[in-house]
């Protein structure tokens, strides 16, 4: 297969590699999503959302089926303890994989209602878990299960598992997706993708001041995603921004103030990605059938 390396700011050039290549090392799904990675267990776990599954994968390339039924997860992240923390559309709510593999719901309501279909999630330094809730997984039966908004809106939710309070955070999101927060915190970043469902709708990615660790401030776009939209990023050492392109077959690097660095070209439309291995430089992307790999001149901050 052939991809393109696109080099817009020599920033870009350090971050890459010339003589090591993208990669397919898995593939065979509906819709791959989700990728985290578990460094102590040298593996990369990912959703495959149609299929209802989440799949494994070693890098000796051994791959399986980690859960199924795995209730259409979407999103994923490590808790501070290292437990796998989910997004799932079937139960629309977040959960926690505990030390013994049992699975806990966490939250699933809001202000007494069904939340809609999280998609994304982070948790903070503090415990904290921060998550976006569009209604993607009750639109159809394909990621889910059809069911009308019990809420009504799409939001941004701050959920504190010791206290089990959640607060929305952010309330004017068309349909907030991807969600990571830079390496120190002070900010947010949190993509809309109005766009997928509404001609001129947002295909943006927004950025939020933290206010006393909890609350958000009002946000300004950090950059608009042309072509396609961004779906899940994450974010490197230095804080720039690696973002999918949803539609533009393409992940997209952003220097911390917006200036787009560059591009890496894919053959499939990329849903996610995040950052691997013995030294979090390689770089692992979720792309509708297959999950690609690509190792990079740079690491991935290991709390985004």
């Amino acid at each position: 297969m052939t991809e393109g390396f696109h080099i817009y700011d020599p920033r870009m050039r350090a971050m890459l590699l010339m003589n090591a290549a993208v990669e397919r090392i898995a593939t065979g799904f509906r819709w791959a999503e989700g990728p985290v990675w578990f460094g102590d267990a040298n593996c990369l776990l990912w959703s495959d959302i149609p299929n209802d599954r989440i799949m494994r994968w070693w890098p000796g390339g051994a791959m399986d089926v980690y859960r199924a039924p795995a209730h259409h997860a979407n999103g994923h992240t490590r808790d501070r303890q290292g437990r796998l923390i989910s997004c799932e559309h079937g139960r629309r709510c977040i959960s926690r994989t505990e030390f013994d593999g049992s699975v806990t719901v966490l939250i699933d309501q809001f202000e007494g209602r069904k939340l809609n279909s999280p998609n994304d999630v982070v948790v903070k330094s503090d415990g904290t878990i921060w998550f976006t809730d569009p209604d993607y997984g009750i639109m159809t039966d394909y990621e889910g299960h059809r069911a009308a908004s019990d809420q009504g809106a799409c939001r941004v939710y701050r959920f504190d598992p010791a206290a089990g309070s959640i607060v929305a955070v952010a309330e004017d999101y068309e349909r907030p997706n991807g969600i990571a927060f830079s390496p120190d915190e002070r900010l947010l970043y949190v993509a809309d993708t109005g766009f997928t469902h509404r001609d001129g709708g947002p295909h943006h990615i927004r950025v939020h001041e933290v206010i006393d660790g909890a609350r958000l401030g009002p946000g300004a776009v950090f950059t608009v995603i042309e072509p396609g939209f961004a779906d899940g990023f994450r974010l490197d050492e230095h804080g720039n921004v690696w973002t999918s392109c949803g539609a533009g077959n393409a992940v997209a690097v952003f220097a911390p103030d917006g200036t787009p660095l560059g591009r890496i070209d894919l053959p499939e439309m990329v849903s996610n990605l995040c950052f691997g291995g013995v030294k979090r430089n390689r770089l692992f992307v979720t792309a509708t059938t297959s999950v690609y790999s690509l190792f990079i001149g740079v690491r991935g901050h290991p709390m985004v």
